[in-house]
């Protein structure tokens, strides 16, 4: 189990964070916001207007290209800037409909028949505020950049984050191999320690009597047998070797090393159940604590 820490390991990631990204168009500006939070798969909503539905895919196909692992959840804003709208729009038609309605109504009841302009404005229909007509596929790109400079921003702060576990977790997986390596060299002095004891109360109860050198052995053959470990040990140690190389590697590891996890955790109790030594239990209740803490970390890999 030669595993040399100092190498750099710079590729596991977090799976919680925030980014945010900006871009501005001549029509107005995009504020993109992202979230995520431990997730078992890759999860990805998006929250935008009505009028950019179009692009809700190409969001989470940029999105989804970097996190891999993850709740992740991107909200977009779109602010109109007011060079997007034009000068309010004149309505004649409607506006002499009024002027009309108005002369006519005058002449029935005998009123004046100058209708104020600032009457004829007034009324509803005669000016519409009009909105600049946007094509939304020219704010495509802009989207888009929002998004890439958001999405780069929590990619940085799970990497930033990933590197604290990654540190963690290599520094607990340590003391665990060191324990294991104690609980290997202590297995040989449990057996030799039986057989005294076990000689010693049977030359008390025999009282003189010569002891069966064959039996004994015998006795001790079968509770070594009973406490032998190393099959346990050796894919332990397997295991170990397989959590470095997880760390090493370049894809998203999450669910590798819980696996991994689990099948330590399996061995460890098998060692705890075969034991009958209490420098081996003590040092399994140990390893188990250890194992705990990183079963915690691992749930935050992507």
């Amino acid at each position: 189990m030669n595993v040399n820490y100092s190498e750099v390991y710079l590729v596991l990631k977090s799976m919680t964070g925030y980014g945010k990204g900006e871009a501005t168009t001549p029509h107005g500006n995009f504020l993109v916001e992202i979230r995520s939070v431990n997730h078992r798969y890759g999860e990805i909503s998006v929250r935008m207007p009505r009028t950019l539905y179009a692009f809700e895919n190409d969001v989470k196909r940029l999105a989804a290209s970097l996190l891999k692992r993850g709740k992740i959840d991107i909200t977009v804003q779109w602010d109109e800037t007011a060079a997007a709208h034009v000068a309010p729009q004149l309505d004649l038609a409607v506006a002499r409909g009024y002027f009309d309605a108005y002369t006519r109504l005058s002449k029935e009841l005998n009123l004046p028949q100058d209708a104020p302009l600032s009457l004829i404005m007034s009324q509803k229909g005669v000016l519409k505020d009009v909105a600049g007509s946007v094509d939304e596929t020219l704010l495509q790109p802009q989207l888009l950049t929002a998004v890439q400079a958001a999405v780069t921003a929590l990619d940085g702060m799970r990497a930033r984050e990933g590197e604290a576990l990654n540190e963690d977790l290599r520094t607990r997986r340590s003391q665990i191999a060191e324990w294991s390596a104690q609980i290997g060299e202590r297995t040989p002095q449990v057996v030799s320690e039986y057989r005294q004891k076990l000689k010693t109360r049977l030359e008390l109860l025999l009282e003189g009597v010569e002891l069966d050198e064959s039996r004994l052995a015998q006795e001790v053959a079968l509770l070594a047998d009973r406490c032998d470990i190393t099959e346990e040990l050796v894919r332990l140690a397997s295991h170990f070797n397989q959590f470095d190389e997880a760390l090493r590697s370049s894809e998203p590891v999450g669910r590798k090393l819980d696996f991994l996890m689990q099948e330590m955790n399996r061995e460890v109790n098998t060692i705890s159940s075969k034991s009958n030594d209490a420098g081996i239990t003590n040092l399994v209740i140990r390893i188990k604590a250890e194992m705990e803490k990183m079963r915690e970390q691992v749930q935050n890999v992507e």
